[in-house]
C-alpha cells in the first residue's frame, strides 16, 4: 500500500524531532524539546507521548501538523453530486467556503468524515443494527456552524436518527488492549436518549454483551448510570452500561457539566479506565474517575471489537442527539500529561459560536425588533415557560435571561444556503421553526421538512423598514407577530394571523445588536 504524502511528512517530522517539542502545556517526562514545529496537532502530541492516533476525525481542522487531505465529504440535494472539503492550508482549518460554494442555493448533508491517521477508518452512513433499522440519516452540513481559529467551519449535528460508523477498521483496540479517545462536543446540545457516543463498538451492529464497547458518551440519560446534579454527564459506554465510575448507577465523582464547548475523554487498559473532561475553550482537564473496571460481571477483562461509531450506540440505538467537532482514538493508554497537552492544543483553537453582531451575516449574533407602532420595544423571544416563540419587551434593565432569550445566532439556511436560519443564543442546537404555521424553538430532527421549517429568506421590509423573512417552504408566508405570538402568515387568508390589517408592519423587523 502506498503511504500518503502527508503521512510520510508527518513521520519524517517525528523522526527529526520536530514533533518532540514542548507539548503545549509543557514537555512530557522523558522527552526533550527541540525546535517548535510550525503547526502541531493533537495527533502529533499523542505520537510524541507514545500513544499514536489510529483514527482522527474532524470537520473543523487538521489534527496533524502535516495533514493536507480532505476532512469530510458533502452531498448536495439539488443533484446528489458530492465534493470533498479540505483545509485552507497544511495542518490548518476547514475550507468552509468550498462547502458554501458547492452547496449554494440548495442544502447538503455530510456523507463521509475522513480518517486523518492514514489507516482509512472513515466514518460513513451507519447501517441497520439490532436496536433500530437503517441506514441512518446523515447530518445536515449547515446545522452546526462554528468558528475555529478565527475561521468559519461546520460541525456534525446529530439529530435523533442520525449516525455514522465503520465496522471494518485498522488499528483500533480489540479485546482488552489499551486505548484512549477524546471528542470535542457542543456541551449545550444533548438529551436523555440513547446514545450519543464516539468510540469503540461492535463490528456486528448488535449488542454482543458486557464489555464489548468503550466509547465516550455525553447526555443526561439515567437508565444505566449518572453523576451529581441533573446532567449532562460525560460517561463511558461499555455496552449494557453507561458508567460514571466503578459502580453501576450513581457515582458522586462525575459532575454535571455546562461548558458550551466540551472536551470529553475516556481511556482504558487491562484492569483500569478513566473519564476526564474540561472546557474546550479554556483551562485544563479534570479527572472524574480513574480506577478499576466496573464492579459488574463482564467488564474485566474487556471484549472490545474495534468498530467506530459516532452519534449512536453499538447496536445502532439512535434516539439521541449532540454535536461533534473533532475526536481521535489512540493505540495505547495515554498519560495524563499527554492529554493535558492535547487539551492545551484544543483550547488554542478558540472555538466560539459567532463572529460579529448586529447584521444578517452568517455567524452574527442579533436581536429582531418589531416595527409595528404598538410594539417597538418588543423583540422575538422564546418563551421561558414552553417552546413557543413570542414578542416581548426587552430593555437595558431586563434580566440576563430575558436578554439572552431575545438573542439569536444567524446561520446559513438549513434547507437553502442562500437563505437564513436562526439558532437560539442560549439554547444550543435549537432553532426557530414553524409548525402548523406557529413559531417554536426546537432542536432539529433528521427530516428535510424540518430543515425547511427552520429556513427563512430575507427580503426588504414590507413597510420599508428593516427586513421581512419569507418561509422557505411556504413562499407566500412571512414571519409575523400577531397577538404577541409569532407565526408564518400570508397577506390575507383563512387564519386569524393572516389578517391583512397591519400585515406589512407586523412582518417587518429591524435587525439590532443582540441583547445577550
Amino acid at each position: 500500500m502506498n503511504t500518503p504524502t502527508w503521512l510520510r511528512r508527518a513521520r519524517q517530522a517525528l523522526l527529526t524531532g520536530a514533533a518532540a517539542v514542548a507539548l503545549a502545556a509543557g514537555v512530557l517526562p522523558g522527552t526533550t524539546a527541540t525546535s517548535q514545529a510550525a503547526v502541531q496537532g493533537p495527533c502529533d502530541i499523542y505520537a510524541s507521548g507514545g500513544t499514536p492516533c489510529v483514527a482522527a476525525h474532524s470537520t473543523t481542522r487538521a489534527l496533524y501538523g502535516a495533514y493536507d487531505g480532505p476532512l469530510y465529504q458533502v452531498r448536495r440535494a439539488s443533484d446528489s453530486a458530492t465534493t470533498d472539503i479540505g483545509v485552507l492550508s497544511t495542518g490548518g482549518y476547514a475550507n468552509a467556503a468550498a462547502q458554501d460554494s458547492f452547496c449554494a442555493n440548495t442544502s447538503c448533508v455530510i456523507t463521509v468524515i475522513y480518517d486523518q491517521s492514514g489507516r482509512g477508518n472513515n466514518l460513513t452512513q451507519a447501517p441497520a443494527g439490532g436496536a433500530a433499522g437503517g441506514p441512518d440519516s446523515l447530518a445536515n452540513a449547515y446545522a452546526a456552524p462554528v468558528v475555529a481559529g478565527g475561521h468559519e467551519a461546520y460541525g456534525v449535528y446529530v439529530a435523533p436518527g442520525t449516525g455514522y460508523r465503520d465496522d471494518n477498521t485498522s488499528g483500533i483496540a480489540t479485546g482488552d488492549a489499551p486505548e484512549g479517545m477524546y471528542a470535542v462536543l457542543d456541551g449545550g446540545h444533548y438529551d436523555a436518549g440513547c446514545c450519543f457516543d464516539y468510540g469503540n463498538a461492535e463490528t456486528s451492529n448488535t449488542d454482543t454483551g458486557n464489555g464489548h464497547m468503550e466509547a465516550v458518551y455525553f447526555g443526561n440519560i439515567k437508565v444505566w448510570g449518572y453523576g451529581t446534579g441533573n446532567g449532562p454527564w460525560v460517561m463511558a459506554d461499555q455496552e449494557n452500561g453507561l458508567f460514571s465510575g466503578v459502580n453501576a448507577g450513581y457515582n458522586a465523582g462525575d459532575p454535571s457539566v455546562s461548558d458550551r464547548f466540551l472536551t470529553a475523554l475516556v481511556k482504558g487498559e487491562p484492569g483500569q479506565w478513566a473519564i476526564r473532561a474540561g472546557n474546550a475553550q479554556s483551562g485544563g482537564l479534570s479527572t472524574y474517575y480513574s480506577g478499576a473496571r466496573p464492579n459488574v460481571s463482564g467488564y474485566n477483562p474487556m471484549h472490545k471489537e474495534g468498530a467506530i461509531i459516532l452519534g449512536i450506540g453499538g447496536d445502532n440505538s439512535k434516539g439521541s442527539s449532540g454535536t461533534f467537532y473533532e475526536g481521535v482514538m489512540t493505540s495505547g493508554y495515554p498519560s495524563d500529561a499527554t492529554e493535558n497537552a492535547v487539551q492545551a492544543n484544543i483550547t488554542a483553537v478558540g472555538y466560539t459560536t459567532s463572529s460579529g453582531t448586529g447584521s444578517l451575516t452568517p455567524g452574527s449574533r442579533v436581536s429582531l425588533q418589531a416595527t409595528t407602532a404598538c410594539c417597538t420595544s418588543d423583540y422575538v423571544s422564546h418563551d421561558s415557560g414552553d417552546d413557543k416563540v413570542v414578542i416581548s419587551p426587552v430593555t437595558s434593565s431586563s434580566s440576563a435571561t430575558t436578554k439572552a432569550d431575545a438573542s439569536w445566532i444567524v446561520h446559513r439556511g438549513l434547507a437553502n444556503s442562500s437563505c437564513l436560519s436562526f439558532e437560539s443564543a442560549n439554547a444550543s442546537g435549537q432553532y426557530l421553526r414553524h409548525y402548523n404555521f406557529e413559531l417554536y424553538l426546537q432542536p432539529l430532527d433528521d427530516t428535510a421538512t424540518n430543515a425547511q421549517d427552520a429556513t427563512f429568506c430575507p427580503t426588504t421590509g414590507h413597510n420599508g423598514q428593516g427586513y421581512s423573512f419569507q418561509s422557505d417552504n411556504y413562499p407566500t408566508k412571512y414571519l409575523r407577530h400577531y397577538d404577541y405570538t409569532v407565526y408564518v402568515a400570508s397577506d390575507g387568508g383563512s387564519n386569524a394571523w393572516d389578517s391583512a390589517t397591519s400585515w406589512a408592519d407586523d412582518t417587518s423587523w429591524l435587525v439590532d445588536q443582540p441583547w445577550g
